[in-house]
């Protein structure tokens, strides 16, 4: 008999001064009017948890400020989203020892009230997810509908952020699986490959691994980073280049890389099944490695105090949780609720002075 699946863990965070607090997973958190809902209207990052730490955290760090840039949310604090960390990882020891997934959400926030909405979760990698890693993905071609130069021809269209609107990916990653593959690769409407649904396109050749230039329209991949950054020190050859689908079907081995599916192996490309590549084990080690060798996450987290829940965090400003909320605020629900009993003795006190 299988061992059921660890609860997912949430911590809601206040975003600006930062005091977190645990959230019941069987109980909603988000508000109705909150713009996550509302309007797809915010940001995330998905990490890898392996060996208990978030891994190549520093480059999502990197990635989620470039976000928020993008969408004119306030500036995330990394100190407060690592502390943050902490203290979910810290709920999720307590049931658990696995690899798991790590989210940051950040959120324009609730109408009435115009405060931002934040919070991190923890939770089981999904089953899929492990065997598209053991078993690599089939995969169709399909044009993404916009040109490569979109963010600055449209620059409100931000589709270089990793925003919450993930419903055309979604909908194309169903479109896939009904039509026998997995996943699809975007081009543009030149013919040339931007990336995957939830990852980056790699094609190996020998000892060449290229990508796709980093360009607007292609999300920045953290995964893809690390690996150049390791593998390049194996002696590889990493370089950024235009590929085309006649490129893909050229190369030695062909793969969707992203933070907690590490390296999936393309199999096929619009129905036409790829040969087993005999660089395959070797890139899958590789790609392994690389996010391995990354030692960020636990140096980030060292020194943070993971069992803090509902105290005041100093944030890298040097403000105090309750400080930076504007002074004597007590955060419930991202710092929206003020403490009316800190509120209330205070005025009492003034009264007997009088």
């Amino acid at each position: 008999m299988t061992e059921p699946a660890p609860a997912p863990v949430i911590v809601i965070v206040d975003p600006l001064g930062g005091s977190c607090r645990s959230q019941n997973p069987n109980l909603p958190h988000v508000f109705f009017d909150d713009a996550a809902v509302t309007r797809g209207d915010g940001i995330f990052e998905t990490l890898l948890v392996d060996n208990g730490v978030p891994v190549n955290i520093n480059r999502h760090l990197q990635r989620f400020a470039s976000s928020a840039a993008q969408l004119e949310l306030s500036e995330p604090d990394p100190h407060i989203w690592r502390e943050a960390s902490a203290v979910a990882l810290a709920e999720w020891k307590k049931q658990s020892a696995a690899s798991a997934v790590m989210t940051w959400t950040l959120t324009r926030g609730r109408a009435s009230t115009g405060r931002e909405s934040a919070w991190v979760t923890v939770s089981p990698i999904p089953r899929q997810t492990l065997t598209e890693r053991q078993q690599g993905v089939a995969v169709i071609t399909g044009v993404r509908g916009y040109e490569t130069t979109v963010d600055t021809d449209v620059p409100w269209a931000v589709v270089s952020a990793k925003q919450l609107a993930y419903a055309a990916n979604m909908s194309a990653r169903r479109y896939a699986r009904a039509h026998g593959a997995d996943d699809v690769i975007f081009l543009s409407a030149d013919g040339h490959v931007l990336e995957a649904t939830t990852s980056t396109v790699i094609a190996v050749t020998g000892e060449v691994i290229t990508t796709p230039a980093p360009q607007p329209g292609i999300l920045p991949g953290t995964t893809q980073q690390a690996l150049f950054a390791h593998a390049g020190k194996q002696g590889y050859t990493c370089r950024y280049g235009r590929l085309t689908v006649k490129d893909l079907k050229k190369a030695d081995s062909v793969w969707l890389v992203s933070s907690v599916r590490l390296g999936a192996r393309v199999t096929a490309i619009d129905g036409k099944k790829r040969p087993e590549p005999k660089n395959a084990a070797t890139i899958a080690r590789l790609i392994s490695a690389a996010l391995a060798a990354d030692t960020d996450g636990a140096a980030a987290l060292a020194g943070m105090d993971g069992d803090r829940l509902d105290k005041p965090v100093t944030s890298s400003a040097g403000l105090t949780s309750r400080q930076a909320a504007g002074g004597g605020t007590n955060t419930t629900h991202g710092g929206q609720s003020p403490d009316k009993t800190t509120t209330a003795k205070k005025k009492s006190r003034k009264k007997k002075k009088k």
